[in-house]
């Protein structure tokens, strides 16, 4: 249905025209690197190429983080979307920590929980970055909505389109794109970030698996439809039979239990769910037995680029009300902005979100192209949850009293990005993971 505000995706149908050819590839995307044909990445695979690069009109390469026209006009039209149908529940789903069933509408209306999803399957064809471009504009106004939106594409999405049979993309995809929810089930009690210590099992019995045991902290639990579920099928293994399963939210034994009660993004379900002898057949096998590890690693870097675009969008939403309010509020007959101390506060967190956006842009270009990104993610998600950090604690202390209350936006923001540096791996685990990275760059003569 069209009115006047801009239709996502509308929009997001003709960013995909952006990257059929080699030409247009080489507009949009961003990179220095060769690509070789093998062993690329599935999203790069389309591609075709061995090199790619984009160019301005003078020939020399475009930064990361500028966007074709396409992408500032999904940019802009997600933007008006959550002014739109989101803002106006914002506190309201944060008071109640209840998602309004209008806004999980909205989104699936217009087409951003399928971004990624091939036409064929009702989704809108689109890429990876276009989806961080998308998380990002949703968590200015609601990083709840954005995490809803993340997982979804980043993970839910992407491992059934990458490893799905053909009779799981058609029985998945359409619903995904248009009316469902679906959950990557991955951590437990016993192992957070020790994740590959999991003890769900997955027993084999006349063709069917067993599945048993519980996960916690499950994003999108409570209106998921289906759930994508890690589980050990062969212990003696040890994390090689951890394989991947996809569960229906109807089949018998699945309980979804409680909402926690969070200190932020409270309009984001987060639940424990419990698998008790749940029949699952082995044609609900996702990917190759015994590589669901593999899957998992993979996945969880896209979605700490896609936490990343989060964190970095709730920074600049939390930006833009707190130095708004400083060039309203006068203090000794100025406003508090025109004051050089608080001048250079500004700038420097203004510096910080700049070239914590040019990282993520880059990930997200690399990933894109199937380049490894191991390192890259885990720096863009370390340093994008320090950026929100800094930025919500300055910005209440820049509105002073004001900024405590819960009359202004700012304090749902600050309370809002702790979670960055906890989900998709603890900034402990990212800098972890750099460090390796790093000795690896060293052993390699990098």
């Amino acid at each position: 249905k069209t009115n006047e505000m801009s239709v996502p995706k509308f929009v997001i149908r003709l960013l995909s025209q952006a990257f059929v050819s080699v030409k247009n590839v080489h507009k949009t995307v961003i990179s220095q690197r060769c690509i070789h044909t093998t062993n690329v990445h599935p999203r790069a695979a389309s591609t075709n190429v061995s090199h790619v690069h984009a160019e301005g009109t003078t020939g020399h390469q475009l930064p990361s983080d500028l966007l074709s026209p396409e992408e500032q006009m999904m940019k802009d039209s997600v933007a008006r979307l959550a002014a739109e149908k989101i803002q106006p529940f914002v506190a309201e789903m944060d008071r109640t920590s209840q998602m309004k069933p209008e806004v999980i509408q909205a989104l699936h209306d217009n087409g951003l929980l399928g971004i990624e999803i091939p036409a064929e399957y009702g989704g809108t064809n689109s890429t990876f970055f276009v989806a961080t471009i998308a998380i990002e504009e949703l968590a200015k106004v609601d990083p709840s909505v954005s995490v809803l939106c993340d997982v979804q594409n980043t993970l839910v999405n992407m491992l059934i389109v990458r490893l799905g049979t053909e009779e799981q993309k058609r029985k998945y995809l359409p619903r995904l794109a248009t009316d469902m929810i679906g959950s990557f089930c991955l951590s437990e009690a016993e192992s957070g970030s020790d994740a590959f210590s999991l003890r769900t099992s997955a027993v084999l019995d006349k063709g069917y698996y067993i599945l048993n045991g519980t996960k916690v902290w499950i994003t999108n639990a409570e209106h998921a439809g289906v759930f994508l579920v890690m589980a050990n099928a062969r212990p003696t293994a040890g994390y090689k039979g951890i394989t991947c399963f996809i569960v229906d939210r109807e089949t018998e034994g699945v309980n979804v239990g409680r909402k926690e009660d969070k200190l932020g993004i409270r309009a984001s379900s987060t639940c424990s769910v419990t698998f008790d002898n749940v029949k699952i057949p082995e044609s609900n096998i996702l990917g190759e037995f015994g590589k669901g590890y593999k899957y998992a690693i993979e996945m969880l870097n896209s979605g700490r680029i896609g936490i990343a675009a989060q964190m970095l969008g709730l920074a600049q939403g939390c930006f833009n009300h707190a130095v708004d309010y400083t060039r309203e509020r006068k203090q000794f007959g100025r406003r508090i902005y025109d004051f050089q101390g608080m001048q250079h506060q500004i700038a420097h967190v203004a510096t910080q979100i700049h070239i914590g956006r040019v990282m993520m842009c880059n990930a997200a270009r690399m990933h894109q192209l199937g380049l490894p990104v191991v390192k890259e993610a885990a720096m863009v998600k370390y340093f994008a949850s320090e950026v929100a950090t800094l930025t919500t604690s300055k910005s209440i202390e820049w509105m002073g009293g004001v900024g405590f209350t819960r009359d202004y936006p700012v304090e749902k923001y600050f309370r809002d990005c702790k979670i960055g540096t906890i989900y998709e791996g603890t900034s402990n685990i990212q800098l972890n993971t750099i460090a390796k990275c790093l000795e690896q760059d060293k052993l390699a003569g990098c």
